[in-house]
């Protein structure tokens, strides 16, 4: 029986070596297999890692995008506002020397009943030119009795008078005029010291 029982305890310790042999097999198959998922894992994180940084550049570019048309919307409504606000400029400065010519030839003296007739036809003819600019929002810019200001006023000539304020202006040399707030031609005047 002892024979036996060492047979048995043989095949046992045989059984339970090749049952040992098949779990480590199985272990590693299964450390192997844990592995290639591991490494699957990695990469599809890296995947997606490099798939969710394209979406943000993608977004990003997007809302860049978005913010220029936004600026480039904005622009072209303020050029139309603006072109729209000073449409009358450009008639306006092609018409200011006639209008001097107009002012000169008002300016003169007469003694004739003739001419006197004419410049009052012509002082007609320039109140309703000086009211059609004014409806363009085209107005003189005040110079004589005013202190002297570069934005509005060109100084080419300078004055001494005691009875007149430093910087204030003696004398209106040629009319000068703006469109709203723009200057289309500053005054040119004579400045006291």
């Amino acid at each position: 029986m002892s024979e036996q029982k060492n047979k048995k305890e043989k095949v046992e310790q045989e059984i339970e070596k090749e049952a040992a042999e098949e779990l480590n097999i199985v272990e590693d198959e299964m450390e192997a297999h844990n592995e290639q998922v591991e490494i699957e894992l990695t990469e599809n994180e890296k995947r997606l890692l490099e798939l969710e940084e394209k979406l943000a550049t993608s977004e990003d570019r997007y809302l860049r995008l978005q913010a220029d048309f936004e600026n480039v919307k904005k622009r072209n409504i303020a050029e139309r506002a603006a072109t729209q606000k000073y449409r009358s400029q450009t008639i306006a400065e092609e018409l200011l020397p006639a209008l001097d010519a107009f002012q000169k030839a008002l300016d003169t003296q007469s003694d004739s009943e003739q001419m006197e007739a004419l410049l009052t036809g012509m002082k007609m003819v320039y109140s309703q030119i000086k009211v059609a600019l004014e409806k363009e929002g085209i107005e003189e810019i005040p110079a004589l009795g005013e202190q002297f200001d570069p934005n509005f006023h060109q100084a080419v000539m300078q004055d001494s008078d005691d009875s007149k304020e430093s910087n204030e202006i003696t004398m209106e040399l040629q009319k000068g005029y703006k469109l709203k707030d723009r200057v289309i031609r500053p005054s040119m005047v004579k400045v006291n010291q």
